[in-house]
Parts: C-alpha cells; structure tokens; sequence
C-alpha cells in the first residue's frame, strides 16, 4: 500500500468537490492537519474514516487503497460489512484502551502507595528492606507513568505538540524520583547523613 497514492487520491478527490482541507475536516471531526498528513502519505485515516470518505466522494475503497481510480462503484453489501468491521474494531480498541487505563492507574496507585510508605518508614523490617522496596517502588511508578504516556500515544488522545511536553515532563518527574528514591536508599544504608 503506498500512503503518497493514498494521499494524491485524496487530494485530488477533495479538489474534485472544490472543496478546502478545513471543510473536510469538519465534516469528519478530524483536524485540518490531519488531513493534510493524509494528502502528504504522512499518515493514513483509520479504516472507519476511510469507509466514509469512500462514501462521501461516492468511490470505491479499493479506488482509494489503490491510489487509483475506477469505473465501478463499491458493492452495498460490501460496504456495509466494512462499516461493521470497523464499527467492531473501534468497540475492541476501546474495550481494551480502558482495561490498559485501570490496570495502569491500579499499578500508579499501589506503587505510590509502596513509595509512601517506605519514604516514612512505616515498616520496620530491616534496612535492606526499606532500601529493595523503596527503589522496586520507584521504578515500579516510573515504568506504570511511560505505560500510560504511551497508552494515551496508542489511543490517539496525545498529539504531537503536547506529546513532547507530556515525554518532557515524565522523564522529568521520573528523574527527580529516581534521585530521591537514591538519596533516600544511601540515608537509610547510613552512606549519607
């Protein structure tokens, strides 16, 4: 599939309607810039979107993968399997988009939680305990916070202007708690202070 046909066929299908970037994007809630990506081969629509430009410009999906045009129209029943297929794979997407959201909320939580407590020292076992847990805690957090930076990447909700400040941050937030996490392990070994 070669995304620059893909993009050419778009544009051209859009310009065919006399019709700007703008008022396509509106018509499919999409951004301006995502759909000039699509007319550079940048990216591609999700097949969802696909299957309504197809039936908006009144071509044949297989017109559009191709980066060709055709004489013949898509098939009704074919179009509406297609439109099925993608209404069930949006479902599955977001089904399992919201199970990644609680599972890593869970772990942010209890590694959270565990960082808690061992900063304060509410369990008194031993000191290579407090120091094992703490930095398993730490890292614990710091992996769950880079799962839900890229499950926010995976679900779309992060574009790529706020998606380096989001990175920035985390690595940020993660280096300051891998420091701390460290200073605490060497005050609790008796290293420091």
């Amino acid at each position: 599939m070669d995304q620059i046909k893909i993009g050419t066929c778009l544009k051209e299908l859009r310009k065919e309607r006399n019709l700007t970037q703008e008022q396509i994007a509106e018509k499919f809630s999409v951004s301006q810039r995502s759909v000039s990506r699509w007319e550079n081969g940048n990216t591609m629509p999700d097949i969802s979107v696909l299957i309504e430009l197809a039936d908006y410009y009144n071509v044949d999906l297989r017109e559009i993968l191709n980066g060709e045009r055709k004489v013949n129209n898509m098939n009704a029943d074919l179009k509406e399997t297609l439109v099925m297929v993608a209404d069930y794979t949006n479902e599955e997407k977001k089904k399992l988009i919201t199970s990644l959201y609680s599972m890593i909320w869970t772990c942010i939580v209890a590694f959270g939680i565990l960082m808690f407590i061992n900063v304060l020292h509410l369990t008194r076992e031993s000191i290579n305990w407090d120091t094992t847990a703490m930095f398993c805690s730490a890292i614990g957090f710091i992996y769950s916070v880079s799962c839900f930076v890229r499950v926010l990447q995976l679900s779309g909700k992060l574009d790529k202007k706020s998606h380096s400040k989001v990175i920035a941050a985390s690595l940020i937030l993660s280096g300051a708690l891998l420091v701390l996490t460290i200073i605490a392990v060497l005050f609790g070994c008796g290293v420091i202070g």
